[in-house]
């Protein structure tokens, strides 16, 4: 059996980073592993669903703490840091949560693996925030098929907003459609005359934006699009695909990539003395995983979308909605960065979670977890900017459509005009 890293322990788990077979222990608030009580399940849910008890609720998810999109890790250690704050005062309804979070190593064979085992040897309620398209793509069917909630997953591919097909997933951030479609809308207006290069990633993720872009610019696709660069998330560097876009002659750039790449980028960009007006992914609009490994002077005038606030921004240093955020991760993950995006977004999604699990009530059954999520109505998490809430319905599995568009300072993003609704 390999020797495993523990990451954190949990108040009432261990959270693990998997090796080849991975070994669960029991951290002295409720089990681990999935033997355990169905049948006290039953009894306060009517029915009996697996990972729940009359004193807890086992959720688990796959995170990439190794791996080409490790700068994402944050986003588990964050989901793990906000139920442990919850368990310390007194869990939901009752119930603590504990989350098992594993390392899947942007694999996506490894996080199928995973995830089945979540499900058949933990005996998890549900996943939720596992992260990366593709990731999530490859088990998105397997947990479908077994009426699974794939719960808030960390990707923002159009297709976690569709449940007429698949019922069980639902996305959390705008989906990368959308986000393109407001950045087209913005250039259209601000810059009709562009021409514009594309760096987008070889899958789901990438190619959603130039679908999302297509929509956006409409007929003017053609005339405004000069150049388009894919690039493998095995890959090094993008600097050859940054030399290319540039010698096309682009005066804008799009850049639709994950935060070792985006930083990649804009690092070659800066390299070389290329200075279009650039557009970024909100996914990698990170001060601490992309900017500062990039080089913040050569970052300055990056805009992006925003539909979380920038803890760096001097402006918010006084928001009276961001100070149980800091007085959080000071107590309970006071190894993260409280400026770093990630930690935002961990601390949002995971306080969207526990709206749903509070308004499930006693009835935890997964058809009512799932009723629940598709049910929040006007919905306010003190990270979002003022005027941006979260709404779904059972035909709107999209939380988030809203965005404000926000300019890299040099220190930190600066959040500019209207809020843009992309629908």
């Amino acid at each position: 059996m390999s020797t495993l890293k523990w990451l954190v322990v949990t108040a009432t788990g261990v959270l693990l980073v998997a090796g080849c077979e991975q070994k669960k222990r029991d951290a002295g608030g409720g089990s681990a592993g999935a033997s355990g009580s169905a049948g006290s399940a039953a009894a306060s849910t009517g029915g009996a669903t697996p990972g729940v008890t009359a004193t807890e609720i086992k959720i688990g998810q796959t995170i990439p703490y190794s791996g080409p999109a490790s700068a994402y890790a944050v986003i588990g250690k964050a989901d793990v840091a906000y139920f442990k704050r919850v368990n310390a005062k007194g869990g939901i309804n009752g119930r603590k949560v504990t989350l098992i979070s594993l390392d899947d190593g942007y694999s996506p064979p490894k996080a199928v693996e995973l995830t089945r085992q979540l499900v058949e040897n933990d005996g998890v309620a549900f996943i939720f925030n596992s992260l990366g398209t593709a990731n999530n793509s490859a088990t998105q069917r397997y947990l479908n098929d077994k009426k699974i909630p794939q719960l808030f997953v960390a990707t923002g591919a159009d297709k976690w907003g569709n449940p007429s097909k698949f019922p069980w997933t639902m996305g959390w951030q705008p989906s990368y459609r959308q986000e393109a479609k407001i950045y087209a809308r913005y250039l259209l207006k601000e810059k009709p005359a562009a021409k514009i290069c594309i760096l987008y990633q070889n899958d789901d993720f990438g190619k959603d934006y130039l679908a999302g872009l297509k929509e956006g610019f409409g007929d003017q696709y053609d005339k405004l699009v000069t150049k388009t660069e894919s690039y493998e998330t095995s890959d090094p560097t993008v600097d050859s695909q940054i030399i290319s876009l540039h010698d096309a002659g682009c005066d804008t750039f799009i850049n639709a990539a994950t935060p070792k790449f985006a930083a990649s980028a804009i690092r070659k960009i800066g390299d070389i003395g290329w200075k279009p007006l650039h557009l970024m992914s909100n996914v990698s609009a990170s001060v601490t995983a992309v900017i500062k490994p990039a080089g913040p002077d050569k970052a300055i005038g990056i805009i992006t979308g925003a539909y979380i606030k920038d803890a760096s921004d001097p402006a918010v240093a006084n928001d009276p909605d961001l100070a149980d955020y800091r007085a959080w991760i000071k107590e309970y993950a006071p190894e993260l960065d409280p400026s770093d995006t990630n930690a935002v977004y961990g601390y949002g999604v995971s306080m969207t979670l526990a709206k749903v699990l509070t308004q499930c009530g006693n009835d935890l059954s997964r058809e009512n977890i799932m009723k629940q999520a598709a049910n929040l109505t006007h919905f306010a998490i003190p990270v979002a900017p003022p005027g941006i809430e979260i709404n779904t319905s059972p035909t709107d599995y999209w939380p988030f459509s809203q965005m404000r568009l926000a300019r890299f300072t040099g220190e930190h993003f600066e959040l500019f005009g209207d809020v843009i609704n992309a629908d």
